[in-house]
């Protein structure tokens, strides 16, 4: 029996562990990202952003020596800090036996030489600069180490973030309102060619989506829609609905049948019985696709790139941060920054329904 526990506590702390380390793998990278946002550029140009934990550099300490005072001779070997080494040893930085770093500055003639000591530091200078730059509209000044001004047009962000909002949560209401009734009249209606459709509707779950955009695209230049948040609209309702319908007929037609057949016996419409019954029954469903749908409405670019075209009014946060890639691909400071915004309402999303997830989709894998 002994041995038979301490087995289950072993297993139980191997599969913990890898746990562990596999939440220490997926989170590291957003712990850096969410750091780095907050960086100077010098900074995350310089050094790692796990600098700021305690670590031990090399700092200067005290002035620069004079190589002439010293007595050395920048054109053979010189003896410094217990130790002897040459001038092109130097230049690229000489760890002495005294451990200090002695480090040549200049040419031969007028050089000097910088002294360095290895101790234990942070790096915690942040600020808000760079959601500052990338959040505006307008022109943002930077001020350089040296003291330098540079005035560096804003992102935007901002109405980027709106635009994404207002194509996200209607194209997320949308194909749940539709597919939530497609869904409860494939599982409690009867009417001719009911499996037929609902076998198409399973189909086009592999249909790719590229496939259909040139017909789609087509199809809205003709309605004259083209480049407004309705084509948008319309077009994640269309490419959401099949795994809506799917996902919510899994979860509906496994609700108890004696409730529904009590409400259509008290003269329950079916009206009545979907907004009474089974909405309120299928939330844990509904807020599982809510997280899909809003997530792959909220992140996506080929769509948006593709019916709302360039306009810089009705850019969504992705086309957004696309263009700071292009013009700013090494402003780390700044991709950094956008990228954390464009990250923080689908975690907010995500933990919010987070409870109803597993339910929604363990939906009708038990029955009885």
């Amino acid at each position: 029996m002994g041995s038979l526990q301490r087995q289950r506590r072993f297993g139980s702390l191997v599969v913990n562990g890898a746990l562990l380390l596999i939440v220490l793998f997926w989170t590291v990278p957003t712990i850096g990202l969410f750091v780095s946002s907050f960086r100077s550029r010098e900074a995350i140009q310089s050094s790692g952003w796990w600098n700021i934990l305690p670590h031990r550099a090399f700092e200067i300490v005290g002035e620069p020596l004079d190589p002439d005072e010293l007595g050395l001779d920048a054109t053979g070997p010189m003896a410094i800090g217990g130790g002897e080494t040459t001038f092109e040893e130097m230049r690229e930085g000489y760890r002495a036996p005294d451990g200090r770093y002695y480090v040549w500055i200049g040419n031969r003639r007028n050089g000097r030489i910088e002294v360095q000591e290895q101790n234990w530091t942070v790096d915690w200078d942040f600020s808000l600069a760079n959601y500052q730059q990338v959040l505006a509209g307008k022109d943002f000044e930077y001020t350089r180490a040296d003291g330098t001004v540079e005035v560096i047009p804003g992102d935007d962000f901002v109405s980027a973030f709106l635009n994404s909002l207002a194509v996200a949560v209607p194209a997320t209401v949308i194909p749940i309102l539709v597919a939530a009734f497609a869904a409860y009249g494939f599982a409690w209606m009867r009417f001719p060619g009911r499996r037929l459709l609902f076998i198409i509707v399973v189909a086009l779950l592999v249909v790719p989506l590229q496939l259909a955009l040139v017909p789609i695209l087509g199809d809205f230049r003709g309605l004259e829609i083209n480049g407004t948040f309705l084509a948008m609209w319309l077009a994640h309702t269309g490419f959401g609905l099949p795994l809506a319908t799917y996902l919510l007929f899994n979860y509906i037609s496994g609700l108890p049948r004696e409730t529904l057949e009590s409400a259509f016996i008290d003269g329950a419409s079916h009206f009545t019985v979907f907004r009474r019954l089974i909405l309120p029954l299928s939330v844990p469903a509904l807020a599982s696709f809510a997280i899909f749908q809003f997530l792959w409405v909220w992140n996506d670019y080929l769509v948006a790139l593709i019916f709302l075209g360039g306009n810089p009014e009705s850019k969504v946060i992705t086309q957004r941060l696309a263009d700071i890639v292009g013009s700013r691909g090494n402003d780390w400071h700044l991709l950094t920054a956008g990228a954390f915004i464009t990250m923080l309402l689908p975690l907010i999303v995500f933990f919010s329904l987070q409870r109803f997830f597993v339910r929604g989709l363990l939906a009708g894998s038990v029955k009885g």
